[in-house]
């Protein structure tokens, strides 16, 4: 869908506009004339400031229709080499020059500027093509004052002065336009930058949420799955509670899902993350123990509550934990202990398993969850304990903020 005439612009902070490009570096709506419009209105302009002043000038002086055509030729040959001047700035500058020391030279000393040629000036600069424009300019100006001077019509200095000014000033005039354009293409490509930054840093989120909330599940069901086949025809009742754990657990893990996925979505009442605290610990312990594995919950922050960030930060390193004790240690006893050490939130998930604090160092769960703590300028530790097994120490600030 192509965008209107006049695209509208949002802000510099890199928010698109309708065109799907970041807006005005200055802030606020920016309207920008259509590629069409910025080719033909120095055409326009041109000749309408020279082609009807060269008929007038042509009637006043009585010409008679060769010179008058001649005249209104030169007039109008150079506004229409403007229509190239995008394609080919350098040369057209170059050809307007020479159509500006014509017309200068074959008409009556009379007429109005040729406008052609500061468009021509700016235009080219603007593109890039500044040597083009100031060695025809220059060649143009000093062959007009050396020729005039030879006919024994010598201008008067003043009137030179300011010609070479304004010729100055259009030079000037386009390499503002060129710097901002540069400068515009700069903010552009830092706003994209950002935009990019940001979406991928959304997507490592939701990738990193998704990675502990299924693989967590998936690892509980598949725990209970076992002890309820094993059970089932030896003991019906304790089958019957893995089953119940199983259904548990994924429904919990499908509620998570749907929150995490809905910080995609466009609906404002969805939430942003999963909002797990320290108060769920009882039930993940619930959903990981089995007969072949002991976990237990030891509080001791006596009611006292951090931030909702350490708290949800928290849950998701135990859990990560948890998940890699059942898959990875052949443990027969965890211990989740939280504590309160000063102004940190203390968290340790012991085990008596066989792995050690290198074991799955690399792996995207022990990444996740350093990252976690890394974010609330908090820290995460595996260490082999002296008795056998793992330890995950996580510290992270009381009152942390995301």
């Amino acid at each position: 869908m192509h965008a209107p005439p006049w695209e509208v612009r949002s802000g510099w902070d890199g928010r698109p506009g309708v065109d799907g490009r970041p807006g005005d570096e200055w802030g606020g709506e920016r309207f920008r004339p259509p590629a069409a419009f910025r080719l033909l209105a120095p055409v326009v302009i041109s000749l309408l400031v020279q082609v009807p002043a060269a008929i007038g000038i042509a009637i006043w002086s009585d010409a008679g229709w060769p010179a008058g055509l001649g005249q209104v030729l030169l007039a109008a040959i150079g506004p229409l080499a403007l229509l190239t001047i995008r394609r080919w700035p350098g040369p057209t500058v170059a050809f307007v020059s020479l159509a500006a020391l014509a017309d200068l030279l074959l008409t009556p000393d009379a007429g109005p500027p040729y406008v052609a040629l500061a468009f021509a000036i700016v235009i080219a600069v603007a593109h890039g093509a500044t040597v083009w424009a100031a060695s025809s300019v220059v060649a143009a100006w000093i062959a007009a004052v050396v020729l005039i001077t030879a006919w024994g019509q010598p201008w008067h200095p003043f009137r030179a002065a300011v010609t070479t000014l304004a010729l100055a000033f259009c030079f000037g005039i386009g390499a503002f336009v060129r710097t901002r354009a540069a400068r515009m293409r700069q903010v552009r490509a830092e706003a994209l930058a950002r935009r990019q930054s940001a979406e991928e840093r959304e997507r490592v989120r939701i990738a990193r949420e998704l990675h502990d909330v299924i693989g967590h599940a998936l690892s509980q069901i598949n725990v209970q799955a076992s002890v309820g086949l094993h059970l089932m025809d030896r003991d019906a009742e304790q089958a019957r509670t893995a089953l119940a754990n199983i259904k548990a657990t994924s429904k919990t893990a499908l509620e998570e899902v749907r929150s995490v996925l809905g910080a995609i979505r466009t609906d404002a009442d969805a939430p942003l993350s999963p909002q797990a605290e320290l108060a769920e610990l009882p039930r993940l312990i619930a959903g990981v123990a089995s007969p072949d594995l002991e976990v237990r919950l030891d509080d001791r922050l006596d009611g006292d509550a951090p931030g909702r960030a350490a708290q949800f930060a928290a849950y998701r390193i135990a859990q990560e934990a948890l998940t890699n004790v059942v898959r990875h240690s052949g443990a027969t006893h965890a211990v989740v202990t939280v504590a309160r050490d000063g102004d940190a939130l203390h968290l340790t998930v012991d085990d008596d398993g066989a792995g050690t604090a290198e074991a799955s160092v690399d792996g995207s769960g022990i990444l996740g969850m350093r990252e976690r703590a890394t974010l609330l300028g908090g820290s995460v530790r595996l260490l082999a304990r002296p008795e056998g097994g793992t330890r995950v120490e996580a510290r992270l600030p009381w009152r942390a903020t995301p």
